[in-house]
């Protein structure tokens, strides 16, 4: 019989394509991910990785193996969602995912107050662009900014948060409207709502930056570059930077918290929620 251990390696990397991707989704480093694959095909006898220079990719004997793999791995992953969700008391980590910025601006400065209230509570905080599984338990509890479509998860709405421009009190005082610059998202983030609302205002004016990462956008209007379209948690407190009212309509994000519905009535993750909801109160 395989090693478990090789085979849940083996379907990490058949799932996210890469080693460095499977290695992120276990938490291990990348030679790990390779060396159990090498065991697995060892113990099998079967060639399931094709290696070559700059890519990897699965044999037809290994998408067979990953096929086979997938329910072994999902039942695994449910069988600890039951356990967790057998555990009495307030204690025991929590990990939740949320978007960078709002991690670090919204959740963390708060993290004091759940502390106080659960001591027995370890929270794991995870900044992150990408949609972390619940599934799979990469996280207990998620905020996204989309309202979700997978099966299998307790959804609620938190609330909102708005947007406005920012930049420097000298740029905004020293520039005439007409020649105003303004730093915007690059490609990857051209469809999203608060870029597309940035475009109705700029029209025909200079974009001096585009970027996919908000904390440089914040950066580099702190320097005097430009106006940045800016979520209000980060611009308004923010001594360097003031607001610039628009005609345009306002833009609003909703906020969605997500959690696994076999950990929904665990204490802890129970009062995670109840946190996160009061931080959405500063959002």
């Amino acid at each position: 019989m395989p090693d478990w251990e090789d085979l849940r390696h083996f379907a990490a990397f058949a799932r996210e394509g890469t080693l460095s991707a499977a290695a992120r989704a276990l938490g291990v480093d990348h030679a790990t991910v390779a060396r159990r694959i090498v065991a697995l095909e060892a113990s099998t006898g079967l060639k399931l990785v094709d290696r070559r220079a700059r890519t990897t990719t699965l044999t037809d004997d290994g998408r067979r193996i990953a096929t086979a793999a997938a329910p072994m791995e999902e039942a695994a992953f449910a069988v600890g969602r039951a356990a967790r969700a057998a555990q009495p008391g307030v204690d025991g980590e929590v990990t939740i995912s949320a978007p960078p910025t709002f991690a670090s601006a919204v959740i963390a400065p708060r993290l004091i107050q759940l502390r106080q209230r659960h001591p027995g509570i370890r929270i794991k905080l995870i900044g992150e662009k990408r949609r972390a599984s619940l599934s799979r338990r990469e996280a207990d509890v998620a905020l996204r900014l989309l309202r979700p479509v997978e099966s299998g998860l307790f959804v609620r709405r938190l609330g909102s948060f708005g947007f406005s421009l920012y930049a420097t009190p000298a740029y905004l005082k020293d520039t005439p409207p007409h020649a105003f610059a303004f730093i915007g998202y690059d490609a990857t983030m051209a469809d999203s709502p608060q870029e597309v609302w940035l475009r109705t205002i700029v029209g025909d004016r200079e974009v001096v930056l585009r970027t996919n990462d908000l904390e440089t956008q914040i950066a580099a209007a702190r320097s005097g570059l430009g106006i940045a379209a800016l979520p209000h948690y980060l611009g308004d407190g923010d001594a360097c930077l003031q607001r610039h009212a628009v005609t345009q309509r306002p833009i609003r994000r909703d906020v969605w918290l997500l959690v696994h519905r076999d950990l929904r009535q665990v204490p802890a993750v129970r009062a995670v929620m109840t946190f996160l909801g009061e931080c959405m109160n500063g959002g």
